[in-house]
Parts: C-alpha cells; structure tokens; sequence
C-alpha cells in the first residue's frame, strides 16, 4: 500500500516515528506529512485565517518526509494537493499518544481528523491511538516525550500491529466511501491481543476548563468525564478495559439515518 502518514502530536513524536517502522516492516511505502509542533484536540480545524508553511525535513524515518506548521487537516490537505507526487492509497493517522475512543474524544481528535481528511479526498482512513494510565502519561511528558523500556516495548508491539491492520483495514474499504476506522490499543497491548468491533462510548464531559483565574483565564482540566453508555453493543471503552484492541467504524454516510 502507499500510505500517506500524519498525526497530531507532532512529526517528533515516537509514536509517530514507531508507526512508520511499523508500517515499513509491513512492506508499506510511506509519505509523512506531519505538524512541525502538537496539535492535540483541533479536531477537523484548517487553518484558514493565516498562510502556513511546509518544508522537506528529515527525521530518519526512511521514506520523504514534510511538516506543515498548521493543523493534521492542513498536513493532509497540503500533501494531497502539493506535497505527493502519487496519490496514496490511505491516510493513517497516528499513532495518538492516549486513547481516542468515545463520541466525546472522538470528534475533537486532531489525529481522527487527519483520517478523516483522508476520506474526504475519497481514500480510506485509519486513525490509531495508544491507551495510557494517567500514571504514564504524566511520567512520559516529565520525561519530554521519550518513552520508558517498558512503554516503548508496548509501544513497538501496537505499531506491528498497525502494520498489519492498515493493510486489512484498507484493502476492505472502497474508495469515496467516507469510512474511517479507528483503532484504539489497550495500555499492556500485547502480540495476541485480540481485536474487538466496537462502537463509540457515550461519555458525559462537562467542565473541561477551570473557573476563572486572577487574570481572567480559564485553563483547560482534563478528565475522562462519565460513561453512560448501555450493556451492550461492547464499547471502545469496555473493550479496552478488557484488553482488547478496539476497532470502531465511523461511517460518515449514515449520519442523518433513522
């Protein structure tokens, strides 16, 4: 497959560069058109009211590689448009550091935005993205980003397996279909882990940001907010606390159905 690859954490995160050795190590030949810096929680938003700028970098990741400082809609736009010189066969977005799953994370996802872009120019999309404890998190940003041993092993182990499910995940979806899946890995991803079908959780996410400051400012709290989804069908949410890796298919065509 030619695969053009984004995320929305920035062209310097390893999770980014651990995808596309992935992705190469499953014979995919790759572009990477990613953010010169983070772009967490843009959603879909294009950067309409400045110009932005790409340039050719090189960040050792064996195939040709760009950054874009706007937004992963940008990145995919530009490259589709200015940037490739072949029209790839996907989008892959990712892989997202921290889960992407339930409506709430979902639609203001910088990285399932870029997937989505992709289908908006008529190619599948694949958004992946890695559970993390709260414990972990916080220790990979005191780390700047790098992850430890054990993370980077878990790390490595999702990324194989989003070689291997690219190709599948892609191969089963027409062109102009506007699909695009998003696969979430659990915290302790293992080689047999096992994938599940899901659907997005309904999650309650009031009061993201802070009462006002002495400067007038609200800052932004993240919490996880309240899951009020029913038993059954299994959840993104559910599935990943079991351990499974989660696939959800976002239809965009069926929005509006009864």
């Amino acid at each position: 497959m030619r695969i053009l690859v984004t995320n929305d954490d920035g062209i310097d995160c390893i999770f980014l560069h651990e995808l596309v050795l992935g992705l190469r190590e499953a014979g995919h030949e790759l572009v990477v058109v990613a953010p010169k810096t983070e772009q967490s929680w843009i959603g879909a938003a294009k950067s309409r009211m400045r110009p932005v700028r790409s340039a050719r970098v090189d960040r050792g990741l064996g195939c040709p590689t760009w950054t874009v400082d706007g937004t992963p809609s940008d990145c995919v736009n530009i490259a589709l448009a200015h940037l490739l010189e072949t029209r790839p066969d996907a989008v892959v977005s990712g892989i997202n550091i921290g889960l992407n799953a339930s409506l709430g994370f979902i639609l203001a996802s910088g990285t399932v935005a870029g997937a989505f872009e992709g289908a908006l120019h008529g190619l599948p999309g694949v958004a992946f993205s890695q559970d993390l404890s709260f414990e972990t998190y916080d220790h990979l940003k005191d780390r700047g980003g790098q992850p430890d041993e054990e993370l980077r092993a878990v790390l490595k182990i999702s990324a194989r397996h989003a070689g291997r499910l690219a190709g599948e995940l892609i191969a089963g979806t027409a062109p102009r279909s506007f699909v695009v899946h998003n696969v979430n890995f659990p915290c302790h991803c293992r080689p047999e882990s096992e994938v599940r079908r899901t659907v997005p959780a309904r999650v309650i996410i009031p009061g993201l940001f802070s009462p006002a400051q002495d400067d007038g400012t609200h800052r932004f709290v993240f919490h996880l907010g309240e899951d009020c989804s029913p038993a059954e069908p299994l959840t993104d949410h559910a599935a990943l606390a079991q351990g499974f890796i989660s696939h959800t298919i976002l239809d965009y065509t069926r929005l509006g159905r009864p």
